[in-house]
């Protein structure tokens, strides 16, 4: 192994919680024998795993979390990072870091940024307006920055929590809601707000890459369960819908993002690629897209890419209570040192 090789991977943690610790509506929490699989199951996945960034999303305590590090073989090699003031009362995205890794100290990006605006009076004269007032994450977004070797740029770090696409709760509104009039559309109206919401987390995170990358040579991966597939538009806003060019070709978009789905996808012979189950239908939320620094076909390619891993086989059974096993898939992608010939850091 190259030392200037790195890996990256996402881990959706179920709401990991000290043992009789209030999760939102769930007051009791989980129970002590839960509690214990969760963090043995945790513990053995991140000993597989074995990446040199981990960002983890529906964390609670760090503690729990800390718990689940001593008892892997990570434990020596990684530190766990949680803001400061964090108090155990609501969830947080954070990550584990290969220690001779970190470069400075993490972020967490609670509001998009001051030029964001959503408003719109239309195409065509028969739109009409549009006006979305939204300025924060649903989750922060966490902003780390490594260097897996000293001869190599230093690489930007994004891991987001999107909205969820379950339909926002809208029989809590006072203001407006009445059960007469809205009621048979709660689900329509909620899984409206809670698409515009998601749409506009992915395209404030895409602002704040684009600054850092346009007209640059900025190596970023953004790592999260940002609760849509590869073709859905919040990918698409995210990674600005980049050519994938044939083998032989050579390109690379300034600021585009680069799914590792996809690049799994060109070296497998069938698509079975997913991280998440919901009745029965197979899908994918959990990503990790990457600039042009660790595109194969780039001109300016640093880092080829290896190989992408999904941990899923523990969503075929729906005892996550039980087993103590979370409701996603655990992705890892790996990739080498290989810049493009003639390419200087």
């Amino acid at each position: 192994m190259n030392a200037r090789d790195i890996s990256f991977a996402s881990f959706n943690l179920l709401n990991l919680h000290l043992p009789g610790e209030a999760i939102y509506g769930d007051t009791d929490g989980w129970a002590q024998e839960v509690f214990d699989k969760k963090v043995d199951y945790t513990a053995r996945a991140l000993t597989r795993l074995d990446a040199d960034v981990i960002g983890f999303q529906e964390l609670w305590a760090k503690e729990a979390l800390q718990r689940a590090m001593d008892q892997s073989a990570i434990a020596d090699t990684h530190t766990l990072l949680v803001p400061n003031d964090h108090n155990n009362d609501k969830i947080i995205c954070a990550a584990a870091v290969r220690k001779e890794m970190l470069v400075d100290s993490p972020e967490w990006i609670d509001t998009f940024p001051k030029d964001f605006v959503l408003q719109s009076t239309g195409d065509d004269p028969q739109q009409p307006d549009i006006s979305v007032s939204l300025d924060g994450f649903s989750r922060p977004v966490m902003h780390l920055q490594v260097q897996p070797d000293p001869r190599t740029p230093v690489i930007h770090v994004f891991i987001c929590h999107f909205k969820s696409r379950r339909p926002a709760q809208i029989w809590r509104e006072r203001s407006w809601y009445k059960q007469d009039i809205h009621g048979p559309h709660v689900n329509a109206l909620g899984y409206a707000i809670s698409t515009v919401r998601r749409t506009a987390e992915a395209a404030a995170l895409r602002m704040i890459v684009t600054n850092l990358t346009k007209d640059t040579d900025t190596p970023v991966v953004l790592i999260g369960d940002m609760n849509d597939g590869k073709e859905s538009n919040t990918l698409n806003v995210l990674s600005e819908q980049p050519t994938y060019l044939s083998p032989l070709s050579t390109g690379g978009g300034d600021n585009a993002l680069y799914t590792a789905q996809t690049m799994q996808e060109y070296r497998s012979t069938r698509d079975v690629y997913y991280t998440h189950v919901f009745k029965g239908q197979r899908e994918s939320l959990d990503h990790i897209l990457f600039s042009q620094e660790f595109y194969d076909n780039s001109k300016k390619r640093l880092w080829a890419f290896d190989e992408m891993l999904v941990q899923n086989d523990h969503l075929n059974y729906d005892d996550h209570k039980e087993s103590g096993t979370n409701d996603h898939g655990i992705v890892r992608v790996g990739f080498r040192w290989k810049p493009e010939p003639g390419r200087t850091t």
